[in-house]
């Protein structure tokens, strides 16, 4: 099964911020931001089905593509950042941010999760889906989303998730 993932168009707040599960909004160049995303997602069309993370930055995304009414999933949404959200990184004065950059692949945010705790709930739903008789699918997410995605696939090691992030309105393809 082809699984194209989309990510969200940039966000409208400040650079270095920590906005995992917060419902942020879009930034003023969403519309043309959307049309190059809508651009490159045409050339895998048409879906057998299309998902969608429940917050906003990605339902408008699959919106503006043609895709109204997506089937929302929480196992899609960012990283939660817990007690972090909205914070700038640059401004977290919790001791514990040290180890957590250190170690963030195993290392919960206060009150939030690990990447191995979105690994473990992004490679659920693709192991759901791989139950499903579809051949393309259509999944409108987040940079770690598609970063956990691209590790099932065995794109990539866990270590160079980040190396590898899509950038926002970005596609990343994987075969699962």
């Amino acid at each position: 099964m082809r699984v194209v993932l989309v990510r969200h168009t940039s966000v409208a707040v400040p650079k270095g911020t920590c906005y995992g599960w917060t419902d942020v909004p879009v930034s003023d160049s969403f519309i043309e931001e959307a049309a190059l995303a809508q651009t490159a997602l045409r050339r895998y069309e048409p879906f057998d089905a299309v998902f969608s993370s429940p917050l906003t930055r990605a339902r408008l995304l699959a919106s503006y593509c043609g895709h109204q009414n997506p089937v929302l999933d929480e196992r899609l949404k960012e990283l939660n950042m817990g007690e972090w959200e909205m914070k700038a990184y640059d401004e977290i004065s919790d001791p514990y941010v040290e180890k957590w950059y250190n170690d963030f692949l195993h290392l919960p945010t206060p009150g939030g999760e690990s990447f191995a705790d979105q690994y473990m709930r992004v490679a659920d739903f693709l192991d759901e889906l791989r139950t499903k008789d579809f051949s393309n699918v259509a999944v409108f997410a987040h940079g770690g989303v598609l970063a956990c995605a691209g590790i099932y696939a065995g794109l990539f090691a866990p270590e160079a998730a980040f190396d590898n992030l899509v950038p926002y309105g970005g596609i990343e393809v994987v075969d699962i």
